[in-house]
């Protein structure tokens, strides 16, 4: 199987270096929902105005993901693309210019880039469909963003280790506003912690997604 970069940040609990961290880094296996279908019931309703709406005659292909910010702060970054992961419009894009908007914020190293664990967060091409039907479109708040405490003790302890990969984890928390068609609304609280690469003297970018939420 494909060695995955991010495996090993759902052990981070327990890291005691670095080094180790880089070493679960590469190892296989994770698993991560896919996001959710629209609540049809009507039993976490809102106003149609929980999030923008562009007009319904506007063709698919419109709408964009947001871009990467040109940052060398992990945490500034991290928050930044938790938004974009968070926030969709099925009404605008198609699932395939989603994912195109989303792999603009990959690192191009691919030894330390885990593109798989970005896709399993977008709806399947089945599913996308469906959503759009329904109308659905997502938007998202941040609440906060920070380095886990298990990394930074790591880092602490063995501070050259980080020089390999110049990858950092970094969780963020905030809250996902979904609307659908007939004024159908309702918002999750989300977290998700993400592994970040910020070489010295160049933007972030996205080494992935953790498959749990280090705290």
């Amino acid at each position: 199987m494909r060695r995955r970069v991010l495996a090993g940040l759902a052990m981070l609990a327990v890291l005691t270096a670095v080094a180790g961290l880089i070493a679960y880094l590469t190892r296989d296996g994770h698993t991560v929902a896919q996001p959710s279908t629209p609540n049809t019931t009507g039993t976490a309703t809102a106003t149609a105005g929980a999030a923008p709406s562009p007009s319904a005659s506007e063709p698919i292909g419109k709408g964009s993901v947001a871009k990467p910010p040109k940052t060398t702060d992990p945490v500034v970054f991290g928050k930044a693309f938790a938004k974009a992961a968070w926030s969709y419009d099925t009404r605008r894009l198609s699932q395939d210019q989603q994912l195109a908007g989303l792999k603009a914020w990959m690192t191009g190293e691919k030894k330390y880039a885990d593109w798989s664990s970005v896709t399993v967060q977008v709806p399947t091409k089945t599913l996308w469909k469906q959503l759009r039907t329904n109308g659905q479109y997502a938007t998202a708040r941040i609440s906060e963003g920070h380095i886990p405490a298990a990394f930074t003790a790591a880092l602490n302890e063995n501070p050259g280790a980080i020089t390999t990969a110049y990858v950092y984890a970094v969780t963020v928390t905030g809250t996902q506003s979904i609307a659908w068609d007939g004024g159908g609304a309702g918002a999750e609280s989300r977290s998700i912690t993400l592994a970040v690469q910020c070489r010295p003297h160049k933007r972030c970018a996205l080494s992935g997604i953790a498959p749990g939420v280090s705290p």
